[in-house]
């Protein structure tokens, strides 16, 4: 039992580093997170961003990515 959730620990840590890695490349990117339809809204000390146009974006893309591999 415990052999096994040590497994699926170090899977889930592995598969966290590569988001990780994957976020921080694509803030490298130019203009990545700063696309038509994010929602960026600032008032006074108070600031809210939604990346709505982002994750539509990346969606696309690893659907895409997804459906090409799947073949």
């Amino acid at each position: 039992m415990l052999p096994a959730l040590g497994r699926w620990l170090i899977g889930a840590g592995v598969i966290l580093i590569l988001a990780g890695v994957v976020i921080w490349a694509l803030g490298l990117v130019p203009g990545m997170g700063r696309l038509p339809g994010d929602i960026y809204i600032r008032r006074g000390n108070f600031t809210f961003y939604f990346p709505l146009g982002t994750c539509i974006l990346l969606s696309i893309i690893i659907s895409l990515l997804f459906m090409l591999f799947r073949r």
